[in-house]
């Protein structure tokens, strides 16, 4: 039986049970649980095979509720909340003695957001406590963009997947924190670094952490498919390569043509980067399924959107 619902309430019982439902949000879904339950924490980490030290980020349901889990507001992060709250944009900030060490990795910041999802606002509006929310996947695996991933990922060990369609953005939230009260990015994501700077002049860049990271998405090795998988930056002459090979390629907006080739996914004929953001998660969850040998992927262009699938890419073939 399908554990996919649109069940609302349900989904607030279940939460409210210190239980896990996996929720949608415009980015990817999230695995989440109330943030004061111990025990649903805990569930989250040992569900996603997550390593302690690896924070999590903490979704509510309006701008306005960070003052009861934010400690300081730096200047620069009001303006940026103001523009892009709800939106795809998470910000670190100095937390409130309320916020659980465990959601935090020890640290004295928190990442939080307001995901801009309609069915999942709804649902942070109905309960009492904010939720923890990693992505709904096996820690490295790829992240879900639709209710049916994570259905194939979790079916045994969770009870509910909220229905919310297909994730609109398709990578995650763009991580910001702020030192000495100047933003700077731990994370590339959904939001491009350009709309970024827009508001808040030049941003710094630290989106790399193996051993202590200050916002999850900084480890080397990340939302990797199970089939080898290689970032190309000339995927005809890597055809050839591998040419005795099974070969799935993903292109941003040329469809190769090479008899070598098994199976093929064009991210965006429109030469758009946003469409080609929102298929790239899904196009890499069927390509693995596919029983190839190899993925090729094409490096997208090293602007806006394309910095972050980039970012996300070299660290799913790392």
């Amino acid at each position: 039986m399908s554990i996919i619902s649109k069940d609302i309430s349900k989904a607030v019982h279940l939460l409210q049970q210190d239980d896990l439902v996996a929720i949608p949000t415009e980015t990817v879904y999230g695995l989440a649980g109330n943030i004061f339950s111990e025990k649903a924490i805990k569930k989250i980490f040992e569900t996603k095979q997550r390593p302690l030290f690896n924070p999590l980020i903490v979704h509510i349901p309006n701008k306005e509720y960070i003052a009861q889990i934010v400690s300081e507001i730096p200047e620069k992060a009001k303006l940026l909340a103001a523009k892009f709250w709800p939106g795809s944009m998470t910000l670190v900030l100095q937390k409130k003695a309320i916020i659980p060490d465990v959601i935090t990795a020890g640290k004295d910041t928190v990442a939080v957001r307001v995901p801009n999802h309609p069915v999942t606002l709804e649902l942070l509006s109905k309960l009492d406590f904010p939720l923890a929310a990693p992505s709904a996947n096996p820690f490295n695996s790829i992240s879900p963009t639709k209710p049916e991933h994570v259905e194939n990922y979790f079916k045994d060990s969770i009870q509910m997947v909220l229905d919310g369609g297909i994730c609109k953005s398709g990578i995650e939230s763009t991580i910001i924190g702020f030192e000495n009260n100047e933003p700077v990015i731990y994370r590339l994501g959904a939001l491009a670094v350009e709309e970024i700077e827009k508001v808040v002049g030049k941003v710094a860049i630290k989106n790399k952490s193996e051993e202590n990271p200050n916002a999850p998405g900084m480890l080397a090795k990340h939302y990797a498919p199970k089939t080898k998988t290689i970032l190309s930056e000339n995927v005809l002459l890597d055809i050839e390569e591998y040419a005795e090979k099974k070969i799935g390629v993903i292109s941003f907006k040329t469809s190769y043509t090479s008899s070598k080739i098994t199976t093929q996914i064009v991210l965006s004929i429109k030469n758009d980067l946003a469409e080609a953001t929102a298929n790239l998660y899904s196009a890499m969850h069927e390509l693995d399924a596919e029983r190839l040998d190899i993925i090729i992927i094409e490096k997208m262009p090293e602007i806006g959107l394309g910095i972050s699938m980039n970012d996300r890419l070299f660290r799913a073939t790392h």
